[in-house]
């Protein structure tokens, strides 16, 4: 579960919301009006103000390594600081286990991970992030247009992903330009903008999951 208490970053307006387990909120807004900062801000990228809470675990009193392991964002143009995509992956047996699985989840062939990273496509790259972030099974995930650059298929592929992660319990916060995407798998859209009441829940609620709600229903607002 993520909760953000009276968030504020610099000329932002404060907001407050919570994503329990198993659910994903979409983050919503016209350029420039804070969505990616704020999702740096809950990952501890960003200087904010406020509280944020991961199963019960505090932003400002957890250092910043462990509270990544918690939150794990994910960019839209996702950096790669090694030459090959395995060296940025742990060497760790279950998480390699962990790799390959995603990988064939997503589309991609084992070999991809040995090769030069300027050699792959795009969507190639952003799948591989995917892999790289979920690899070790981080609670929170925060994910800004995972899908811009892949194609419907691979795009499906993303999402069906994204529903088994719901499924596990983890929370997701999606940034997404594809208005049919968040009607599919949003349960609580927090939207920037003013022309819409913030902090509503969707009125189609998405069909990734049968389970009951969580004890404590997510809520938003923007102040």
């Amino acid at each position: 579960m993520l909760r953000a208490d009276q968030l504020k970053i610099a000329d932002l307006p404060e907001v407050s919301f919570e994503v329990g387990d198993g659910e994903l909120m979409s983050l919503e807004g016209p350029s420039g009006s804070g969505k990616t900062r704020i999702a740096r801000a809950l990952a501890d990228l960003e200087p904010s103000s406020g509280h944020i809470f991961v199963n019960g675990a505090e932003r400002r009193e957890t250092p910043a390594p462990e509270w990544r392991k918690l939150v794990r964002y994910v960019s839209a143009e996702p950096g790669w600081w090694t030459d090959t995509p395995r060296e940025a992956l742990s060497p760790d047996p279950s998480t390699q286990s962990a790799v390959i699985g995603l990988m064939e989840n997503l589309g991609l062939f084992p070999e991809l991970l040995d090769k030069p990273v300027s050699v792959l496509s795009t969507g190639e790259r952003q799948r591989l992030a995917l892999v790289r972030a979920f690899a070790d099974d981080p609670p929170v995930l925060i994910l800004d247009e995972p899908t811009s650059a892949l194609d419907n298929r691979n795009a499906n592929l993303v999402e069906d992903l994204l529903t088994s992660r719901l499924a596990a319990g983890k929370s997701i916060i999606l940034i997404s330009h594809d208005p049919e995407q968040i009607v599919r798998m949003a349960d609580l859209r927090l939207q920037l903008a003013p022309d819409r009441e913030p902090g509503t829940r969707n009125q189609d609620p998405p069909d990734h999951k049968n389970l009951p709600e969580s004890p404590t229903s997510p809520t938003a607002s923007a102040k």
